[in-house]
């Protein structure tokens, strides 16, 4: 349904939408206080593993947004959900995964044996460490990657993305990963433990945003201030919006609700 109906909770990703590596795009501090006053609940997911929970606050502050914790989920947080308390883990990834598995009372070793490997978005990562989570994973450890994300936007471009660092182990350990992030249904299950009444996802990636929108059964936003531009605009399925950026579409949706 389109546009979505008032009320409600609206699911926004983080890289590409609110920001581009931590700097505002234009007009999200609005468009979030507008959706509020509106009386929408606005829930951030990401696929982006490496902030923790202080850098991402940290980051909203910057864009003029506030939110609590339970209205934030990244994937380091599902990745770490779908590990046993008290069971060990090798990290590939930054501290945002190594913070949530220590709240999951994950212990967290630097070599084998150990349950899972978990790999994330990491510039701390070569060849020697590749090569040892794979030889990890090949000792019988479960893999799993916060994201199959292949990119990542920032304000000079695409960068590598943290599915780039998981195919590269994948593919040394011969094993398929288990994925937490965005689209994969750890995120739907944990979107939906927030929120049993999820109205639209906005993001700026089809593959990931739009297949949980689909998921979720909900409509799916895209913009184009991320890592899609107007000429990459998939036509099956086709987004239930496209529009320049947040500010835009959230004022289209509450003029649309005036008239």
């Amino acid at each position: 349904m389109w546009p979505p109906p008032p009320g409600g909770t609206w699911v926004i990703d983080l890289d590409g939408v609110i920001w581009l590596s931590g700097e505002p795009i234009a007009g999200v501090d609005q468009a979030v206080a507008a959706l509020r006053g509106a009386g929408c609940r606005v829930l951030f997911a990401t696929n982006n593993s490496a902030p923790t929970r202080a850098v991402f606050h940290s980051r909203l502050a910057n864009c003029g947004i506030s939110a609590p914790d339970d209205d934030l989920l990244s994937s380091a947080d599902v990745a770490a959900e779908m590990v046993d308390p008290d069971a060990t883990a090798f990290v590939l990834a930054d501290d945002g995964v190594r913070e949530a598995l220590e709240r999951r009372s994950v212990r967290i070793v630097d070599d084998a044996p150990a349950d899972v490997v978990i790999v994330g978005w990491t510039h701390s990562f070569d060849f020697d460490s590749v090569t040892k989570a794979a030889q990890i994973v090949r000792s019988g450890a479960r893999l799993i990657g916060t994201n199959e994300d292949p990119t990542h936007p920032t304000p000079n471009g695409l960068t590598m993305g943290g599915g780039a660092i998981l195919a590269a182990v994948a593919t040394a350990a011969e094993t398929v990963p288990d994925v937490a992030g965005k689209p994969h249904l750890p995120t739907a299950r944990a979107l939906g433990r927030r929120s049993g009444d999820l109205r639209v996802m906005v993001g700026d990636r089809p593959g990931t945003d739009g297949v949980l929108a689909h998921q979720l059964a909900i409509p799916f936003a895209l913009v184009l201030s991320g890592v899609t531009d107007a000429d990459s605009v998939p036509s099956d399925p086709a987004p239930d919006s496209v529009t320049p950026d947040l500010a835009t579409l959230v004022q289209a949706v509450l003029a649309e609700r005036t008239t």
